[in-house]
């Protein structure tokens, strides 16, 4: 299954799912991953640089990605986070502050009063994720 953007036209749009614009990397077999639990993954960018992506299958199998580190902790922890749903959204509570993330498109829906730390945006950076042959694979 493929990851579906979300229509919020307030939210923050998904990177391009274009083959072209993206390098894909195969992250472990759909089987590895819980429902309804995160698990983590360090991937290359194009650049050579490294990013940390929480990855979340649902109980409809689709697998969501957004970026491990949490902007209002600082901690590379949000494949610990508590996931949930928000008016039909797919969430996840950070786990240190509780903020709470929509996972389609990075979103903070929550900020519980606080602000993110010096540096670092309010929203997560979503990543596109491709299962293919019980595959998971995340676009950088």
């Amino acid at each position: 299954m493929t990851a579906v953007p979300a229509t919020d036209a307030d939210a923050p749009a998904r990177p391009a799912a274009d083959p072209t614009a993206v390098t894909w990397t195969a992250v472990c077999p759909l089987d590895a991953l819980v429902p309804e639990r995160g698990a983590a993954a360090l991937l290359e960018r194009r650049d050579g640089t490294t990013v940390q992506v929480a990855l979340f299958r649902l109980l409809d199998d689709t697998v969501l990605a957004v970026q491990q580190l949490d902007p209002y902790s600082g901690a590379h922890v949000l494949s610990r986070g508590i996931v949930g749903t928000r008016g039909g959204a797919p969430t996840v509570a950070g786990p240190v502050y509780k903020q709470v993330f929509d996972l389609r498109t990075g979103r903070c829906l929550d900020t519980g009063g606080k602000s993110p730390r010096p540096g670092h945006d309010d929203h997560l950076e979503p990543f596109p994720v491709d299962v293919r042959d019980a595959v998971v694979h995340v676009g950088v």
